[in-house]
């Protein structure tokens, strides 16, 4: 029987993998069934796994083969299309995005094969910009935090697996070029297609995505979809995502499960297949979620806090007999106080939240009253072997401390490193080692806390998309008394930018006072700060109209290398 816990309170169950990385012993299992494998999961209908984070699948249509998800680059699918050869000889016609995470490759069958359509959600391409847009540094570095991508391949802190696959992309694939193509045909609603002749019934199915959807060929009798993991569903995402209502999710799993298939392909993980088995296994999958739901919401009712529901809120040993609900990415703690965030926001009830110590403040005044730095490292480093979740609360009270020393950074590292070991969850593993060597100092996410626009990205934005992006950058103490409208003309377009009230507030730039005017090339230097708005002036290639001294304070209130002062 699986663990049901996300944290184990010794390290009974810590083992050591073949290339040395120390790690929960069902972590290290997990391993297998992601290792990479062609599977024929029917006739003319195959799915590879363990060619990165997400599953390629192909399936063969009278018209020729759809390719099903692209993964995260021009070299990840070129590798899965050399796979595809190794048991058909048939083109790919056709590609389907199930949702917006997995479609960077595209460009590869392209280069090599005769495709006529591709169809995806219409909420794709929005998606893809959010996540590069105004929440690009804590999105990006989540994905780092959560996906292992600054830990080694080897020794003690090496990754073992993202839980969903080896690894979010695979070094052999490096240097991971980006090959995405808009889809040709979209959809948003439930629908049927018919795709190279086959036809294929889409309908929306919201999970880690909006624009998730499953795909189910009656003919075939095979679903595809991104609704049930080789884990217990990631209600909470600890790299940070907008809230997944598990009802939303619990539709999408009650219609997979009315479908009847024979064979069920994810986008992640081994297929399965029997109806009788999938009936079954499915059915245990959805309850899962709806365990989660009902019983946070029971003890919310009766008053629990945040802290409480992640102890209050557990999974029955039933749901450890499965490797599809047990804790191998996401853990049912977080899950919980995630609904309950969900449902009712940030305040739980505890007054201790109501009106919170600033985070240096709080350790200050709990250090001072356990009796000072020294006796909190004593409690702290007994704490870490007998009773981890009070060593790892008080090493990061030493931490946050304005005098804080390596001791506590090295008691914090230890404590991030002893939880590592001791959960089953690849994410909590990934999130604890990565900060571990963060707190260290062996690895860098400074730049992983501030925008790092590359000129490839920003070249793909329209202009009010990049200006955009600039309202999250501003400091608002620098616009003490400033009121100034900019009508930016790059090329043949136009927007505007207003700084006001310590804020910057996009607008079609009608009204602006003042004009800033260059093409774009210069604009997406800018961006990528490879020049300064003070070099482009003096080079010529930013002109403007109106008040120079109140547009360079404006653009100057910036947190931007380009721009502030």
């Amino acid at each position: 029987m699986g663990d049901t816990r996300g944290l184990l309170d010794d390290d009974s169950m810590t083992t050591t993998d073949l290339r040395g990385q120390v790690a929960h012993a069902s972590l290290v299992e997990h391993s297998a069934r992601l290792a990479r494998t062609l599977h024929q999961v029917s006739d003319g209908v195959w799915c590879l796994v363990g060619n990165g984070l997400s599953n390629q699948t192909f399936i063969t249509a009278p018209g020729g083969i759809i390719a099903i998800d692209t993964g995260e680059s021009i070299e990840e699918m070129r590798d899965a299309l050399i796979e595809l050869r190794t048991v058909s000889d048939v083109p790919v016609v056709a590609v389907i995005y199930t949702h917006f995470h997995y479609v960077s490759g595209t460009q590869a069958i392209l280069d090599s094969e005769p495709v006529a359509a591709i169809w995806g959600h219409e909420r794709i391409e929005g998606n893809l910009r959010r996540s590069a847009t105004e929440i690009a540094p804590a999105y990006g570095r989540g994905l780092v935090e959560q996906f292992a991508m600054q830990l080694p391949a080897d020794g003690p802190d090496g990754n073992v697996n993202v839980g969903l696959g080896r690894a979010y992309r695979m070094p052999e694939h490096a240097p991971y070029s980006s090959g995405h193509i808009p889809a040709t045909h979209t959809f948003a609603e439930a629908t049927t297609i018919d795709v190279a002749g086959l036809t294929i019934e889409v309908t929306p199915a919201p999970s880690d995505a909006d624009d998730s959807v499953t795909l189910w060929i009656p003919s075939l009798g095979v679903a595809v979809h991104n609704i049930m993991w080789p884990a217990l569903f990631n209600v909470f995402a600890i790299r940070g995502e907008e809230y997944r209502d598990p009802r939303v999710l619990l539709t999408g799993l009650d219609h997979l499960h009315a479908l009847g298939a024979d064979h069920l392909v994810a986008t992640h993980g081994p297929p399965l297949s029997g109806a009788d088995e999938i009936d079954s296994r499915l059915l245990a999958y959805r309850d899962s979620i709806q365990f989660l739901w009902d019983q946070t919401v029971r003890w919310t009712n009766r008053g629990a806090t945040s802290a409480e529901l992640a102890h209050r809120v557990q999974l029955p040993p039933l749901f450890g007999d499965d490797w599809l609900t047990q804790q191998h990415y996401g853990i049912a703690e977080h899950h919980a106080r995630q609904i309950r965030n969900g449902l009712f926001g940030f305040f739980d009830g505890d007054p201790a939240n109501i009106l919170p110590l600033n985070t240096h403040d709080h350790a200050a005044h709990l250090i001072e009253a356990m009796g000072g730095q020294e006796a909190v490292r004593e409690r702290c480093a007994t704490a870490i072997s007998n009773d981890l979740r009070w060593g790892l609360y008080l090493a990061a009270q030493l931490a946050h401390h304005d005098d804080a020393t390596d001791e506590d950074r090295r008691l914090l590292a230890t404590a991030l490193r002893t939880a590592a070991r001791r959960t089953p969850s690849a994410n909590v593993r990934n999130w604890c080692i990565t900060k571990a060597l963060d707190v260290e100092g062996s690895i860098d996410m400074l730049r992983h806390r501030t925008h790092r626009l590359g000129r490839r990205q920003v070249s793909g934005w329209d202009l009010a998309t990049s200006a955009s992006v600039l309202r999250v950058m501003v400091e608002p103490e620098k616009l003490a008394g400033i009121n100034c409208h900019i009508a930016l003309h790059v090329d043949d377009e136009r927007c505007g930018l207003h700084f006001r009230n310590h804020i910057l507030c996009p607008t079609d730039g009608a009204t602006a006072s003042h004009s800033l005017s260059c093409n774009r090339a210069t604009w997406d230097a800018l961006l990528t700060g490879s020049t300064t708005l003070t070099e482009a002036i003096n080079s010529g290639n930013v002109t403007i109209d109106g008040e120079s001294k109140t547009v360079l304070a404006a653009f100057g209130a910036l947190d931007h290398p380009a721009f502030g002062s």
